[in-house]
């Protein structure tokens, strides 16, 4: 069984979706130094259709956006 991250390094949702968004908190910048990680608009990858094939190591992936505005990652 794996110990539980303490609360101070965890995520919440908001800062989740600001750093999707490719946002960073001011309150996380201090401890983010290797959080800075290249951030790639949705829309650039979408490119206006609600879904797309992504070829990684071999195997097809689908990204889809949701008509909630989330995404999933299916194999």
């Amino acid at each position: 069984m794996q110990a539980a991250m303490p609360h101070s390094s965890a995520l919440h949702a908001s800062q989740v979706a600001a750093l999707a968004q490719g946002l960073l908190p001011a309150a996380l910048e201090a401890g983010a130094d290797a959080l800075k990680l290249p951030a790639v608009d949705s829309h650039s990858l979408l490119r206006g259709h609600k879904a797309v094939t992504i070829h990684h190591n071999g195997a097809l992936y689908r990204l889809q956006a949701t008509r909630l505005g989330k995404l999933i990652l299916t194999k």
